[in-house]
């Protein structure tokens, strides 16, 4: 009987200008000799002050370098919309 083994990668972890970050992981299943039978890729995205809580350790470990108290209060204040302007009438 063959046995699978499953191996996670993060393979690609991209810091974007307004500091959120992206990562890749690729799931290889494996057979008893180590061959990838299968492979699938899926893209996380995280931003400034989102909790990461089960992001795999080199993601958050890379996040709370950038993630600085002022890079979170600038990415905040970026999502708050204008507020509309009246004129006198």
């Amino acid at each position: 009987m063959t046995t699978y083994t499953t191996k996670t990668i993060i393979d690609q972890i991209v810091i974007n200008e307004d500091n959120s970050v992206i990562y890749r992981q690729n799931v290889q299943t494996l057979d008893e000799n180590n061959n990838v039978i299968s492979q699938a890729y899926s893209r996380f995205s995280l931003y400034p002050g989102q909790e990461l809580i089960n992001e795999p350790s080199n993601v958050i470990a890379i996040c709370n370098v950038i993630w600085t108290p002022d890079v979170v209060s600038a990415y905040q204040a970026s999502l708050v919309p204008p507020t509309p302007t009246t004129t006198g009438a």
